[in-house]
């Protein structure tokens, strides 16, 4: 499943107000909330703190994929966010975080979950790509990056 498919296009944040780890979980999860009734807040925040506590899902170059499961979903969600400024995601190579995806996924798809981890690690890698989305003018335009670059990514 590519990733345009699971990005509902209402689930994009051109410009994070959040300028610290805990208020970038707290942003993503306010957007996700209101586009899936299923979900709670304390809930997906409790499963977003306790997956950071394992380690940082800042996983370099200015990105970061905070994620977790849910039991009671009924399918994969993704929330993408950027951050002109960036904020300190404890990433591993020490850089701020400026690109965000984050992915919430029901408690049995393991499958589905570390094929859409995979895919969007594969597409932030590419640094041209990086650089379009953080240039991008607007949400429907970080969209349209996306949709173009997963085909070739």
């Amino acid at each position: 499943m590519k990733i345009s498919e699971l990005l509902n296009p209402q689930a994009i944040i051109s410009e994070l107000r959040a300028t610290d780890k805990k208020g970038v979980l707290a942003e993503l999860t306010d957007t996700l909330v209101p586009l899936v009734p299923e979900l709670e807040r304390n809930q997906v925040l409790d499963v977003l703190y306790e997956r950071e506590k394992l380690g940082s899902t800042g996983i370099g170059d200015g990105v970061a994929i905070p994620h977790g499961k849910i039991a009671n979903l009924s399918t994969l969600q993704l929330v993408f966010a950027r951050s002109s400024q960036g904020v300190d995601f404890e990433s591993m190579d020490g850089q701020s975080a400026q690109l965000f995806f984050l992915l919430i996924a029901p408690q049995g798809a393991v499958g589905v979950h570390l094929k859409t981890l995979a895919r969007i690690s594969k597409l932030l890698k590419d640094v041209q790509v990086r650089k379009q989305l953080l240039a991008a003018a607007d949400a429907a335009a970080i969209y349209q990056i996306i949709l173009d670059h997963e085909g070739t990514s």
